[in-house]
């Protein structure tokens, strides 16, 4: 059975950072593409970076770049979101998110695209 299961996130203040990471399990293949997306009440969930396993490619939304970057450890199975100088509208739900069929590669902003995912861990950055 599949499992993503996030941790590291926490309340912090504003300007400060977090590392989320989301340790896979229950698949021996190569993921063709890992995501974090985050999502506040009211609000669709959005994409914030995504990484392709099996080359490393790494992409952030443009509005993040610079703060926030999506790594991987491959001998872990465990991939990572590193966010800098953060800000109180970075407040949310964070989601590690797996694909495993290639057709992500055509849409990795979209949720559609990703079969799995973890159960959320809440980043709370305060003014």
């Amino acid at each position: 059975q599949v499992q993503l299961v996030e941790s590291g996130g926490g309340s912090v203040q504003a300007g400060g950072s977090l590392r989320l990471s989301c340790a896979a399990s229950g698949y021996t293949g190569i993921w063709s593409c890992m995501a974090w997306f985050r999502q506040t009440p009211g609000k669709e969930r959005e994409g914030v970076a995504v990484i392709i396993p099996a080359d490393g490619s790494t992409y952030e939304t443009d509005s993040l770049k610079g703060r926030f970057s999506i790594s991987q450890d491959n001998a872990k199975n465990t991939v990572y979101l590193q966010m800098s100088s953060l800000k109180p509208e970075d407040t949310a739900v964070y989601y590690c998110a797996a694909a495993r069929y290639d057709y992500c590669y055509r849409s990795p902003w979209s949720e559609e695209s990703y079969g799995y995912w973890g159960q959320g861990t809440q980043v709370t950055v305060s003014s």
